[in-house]
This record gives C-alpha cells, sequence and structure tokens, in this order.
C-alpha cells in the first residue's frame, strides 16, 4: 500500500480488490461538501431554465416543471470544483486504488431531487470506455448528502469486475445511446448496497457492474463523480482522446494550483 492518504485500511482494499467497490467515510469536511452541493444545484438550476436544455441534464416531468438530473463536465464550470476534485488527500486515496498517479478522465454532478431522480439500471462503466488494465481505471463517487437505500444509494453487484467486459444490448431503437447487460448476466445473488455519509467516497473498479433506485425519500441525493485512470491506461475507442487531463485548460488548473495549493478536504 502507498503512503499518502493514511485513509485505507488493509481490509478495506481487501474489500476492493475482492468485491470492486468500497465506501471510505470521512473523505472530504462537511462544510467543504456543503459548499459543493449548493454551487453545483445553483448551476444546474440555471442551465435548466434553457428550453432546449437535454433530457440528460433536467428530467421534464408531467406538469412541464424540469428538475435537475446531471451536470456534464462541471471542473471548468467553477473553480470551488476544480480545488475539491484535486484536493490532495483525496488524490492519495485514488492513488491508493489504482497503484499510480491518477489522470482525470470525465467528471459529471448527478441530481436526485426529493420523490425524483429515475432508477439507473446495471451497467459496467468499461462497456463504453473501453480502457486497459481495467484495475487502473477508478471512479470515485463522492456524496455531497447523507446517503442510504430510501434515497438511492448505489447498488453493486460484487465480483462482477473479474468477469471482464459484460455484453451490452440496445435497450430500444428509441434510446440509441442506451446499452444494457441482459437480465440473466446479472447476478443478482450478489447484490450490495452501498450507503454512505456526506462527505465519504464510494470507490468502485471501471468494470463492476452498478445501479440506483429511485429517490423514494424527502432528502436530496446529489454526488459529484470522478472517473480516474493511471498513465499506463489505454484506450480502444476515443475514450482517453477526450480526457480533461489532456486538455491545455486542465494543465493550466494544475500548473496553477502547483503554485499555491489549498486543500479542498478541510481534514
Amino acid at each position: 500500500m502507498k503512503k499518502g492518504s493514511e485513509m485505507v485500511t488493509q481490509e478495506q482494499m481487501d474489500h476492493y480488490l475482492e468485491k470492486g467497490w468500497v465506501v471510505i467515510e470521512g473523505v472530504f469536511d462537511h462544510a467543504v461538501v456543503d459548499g459543493i452541493a449548493k454551487t453545483a444545484t445553483m448551476i444546474i438550476e440555471e442551465e435548466i431554465k434553457n428550453p432546449d436544455v437535454s433530457a440528460l441534464a433536467g428530467e421534464r416531468l408531467e406538469s412541464g416543471e424540469v428538475i435537475p438530473r446531471k451536470i456534464f463536465s462541471p471542473f471548468f464550470k467553477h473553480p470551488s470544483f476544480q480545488e475539491f476534485v484535486l484536493d490532495d488527500r483525496f488524490n492519495n486515496v485514488i492513488e491508493e486504488f489504482s497503484g499510480d498517479t491518477p489522470l482525470l478522465l470525465k467528471d459529471q454532478v448527478f441530481m436526485k431531487p426529493p420523490y425524483h431522480g429515475g432508477p439507473v439500471p446495471y451497467h459496467q462503466h468499461n462497456f463504453h470506455f473501453q480502457c486497459f488494465p481495467a484495475d487502473q481505471v477508478i471512479t470515485a463517487w463522492v456524496a455531497l448528502d447523507d446517503v442510504n437505500e430510501e434515497n438511492a444509494c448505489l447498488r453493486y453487484i460484487s465480483g462482477s469486475h473479474k468477469e471482464g467486459i459484460i455484453p451490452h444490448y440496445q435497450k430500444s431503437a428509441a434510446e440509441p445511446h442506451s446499452f444494457l447487460p441482459r437480465e440473466e448476466d446479472i447476478k443478482l445473488k450478489n447484490e450490495e448496497l452501498a450507503p454512505v455519509h456526506k462527505g465519504g467516497v464510494v470507490f468502485h473498479q471501471i468494470q463492476t457492474l452498478h445501479s440506483s433506485h429511485r429517490n423514494y425519500s424527502d432528502r436530496w441525493r446529489r454526488a459529484y463523480v470522478t472517473h480516474w485512470v493511471t498513465g499506463e491506461v489505454t484506450c480502444k475507442n476515443e475514450t482517453l482522446n477526450q480526457a480533461l487531463f489532456k486538455t491545455d485548460r486542465y494543465q493550466a488548473v494544475r500548473e496553477k494550483r502547483a503554485v499555491s495549493p489549498k486543500p479542498a478536504s478541510g481534514l
């Protein structure tokens, strides 16, 4: 285990390697996370005012109201997001799992407002990403609210990361970008839930099957989700070519932060 984070125990590392996911609590201070959640909510509420807003960004209800769903590539939309994502302690924890310096592939903020936020069926990121070696590609799901079964915590098929890329099939002609595995390929007997407190992070390997249900509670379920690779990772499609860490803007942020780093974790 690499030095630096002092947050990943051997038990947690073993859990991650065996099941393909693990929860690490207390990575970020609550005050920092509350600020990120507030900023993200402000940004998405402005974006969904656009009459041409994507259905992936905002869900239109039968009443005509559009509710927040997803912020695409938030990293460049506010400086506080950059400090948050590049926080040294957070990155050190990611390095524990990837084995090398983490490089930011892409990011999103997922929103499930109270009583809303539809289910996300089981899927595997690497069917789309096609990045290898898979054990050097990590998803870090930062909880911006306390998350449990009632407000749609993540669900995993433990051990599914060991089965390679599972075939996905187009859900319907009406949803050309929606590809899902067959039900018989999802071993629900191995399903486990990953509740996490605000400021905690759920880490999973890129080939671990995961899903979430609808938010049935009166509470928000917001999460800042980042995907990371190492310098050893290669790709069979354009995923790496579109990586955030390869952009000049990202490099400028890194260089500026190197001059005057500010820890976002508050710890």
